[in-house]
């Protein structure tokens, strides 16, 4: 089975967030261990962000990535766009065009177009979310497990 959501759209959440939460610079390194993927993987996806002015980052032992904004300001459709790739994606398609059959040769456009309508449906959702609003989740999704742990 393949990945509907994107899985570039993951990591930059997880590292926006995170680089919220701790509020300084941080390496692909660390970044990597808490999304759990390999720091080249970590740094691939951040260039986009750093391209789309969504980061500051600065090389050295003293580097690492930071928000360029604060996290009130940085909306989920800007990494999103930033990553220049559709939110949801099937790499399948039923039917085939080397049939006389008019379901089999017309779906895989019939779902092209609902695809690309779900992927523009999702952007505007996602400019109603921020970075802040993620971060207010997780401390909210925090508290309630810490408290049922007591």
């Amino acid at each position: 089975m393949s990945d509907i959501m994107n899985s570039e759209f993951i990591i930059a959440l997880h590292a926006l967030a995170y680089l919220d939460h701790r509020r300084t610079k941080v390496s692909s390194e660390e970044l990597a261990k808490s999304i759990c993927t390999n720091p080249a993987r970590i740094r691939k996806v951040m260039a986009k962000l750093k391209k789309a002015g969504l980061l500051i980052t600065r090389e050295g032992n003293s580097g690492g990535y930071e928000l360029s904004a604060p996290a009130s300001a940085i909306r989920l459709s800007d990494l999103a766009q930033a990553l220049q790739q559709p939110l949801l994606k099937s790499g399948w398609r039923s039917g085939t065009l080397n049939t006389y059959c008019m379901i089999a040769t017309g779906m895989g456009s019939v779902v092209d177009t609902l695809e690309a309508s779900l992927n523009e449906e999702c952007l505007r959702h996602l400019s109603h979310i921020t970075i802040e609003d993620i971060s207010r989740q997780l401390l909210v999704l925090h508290k309630n497990n810490n408290n049922k742990e007591e």
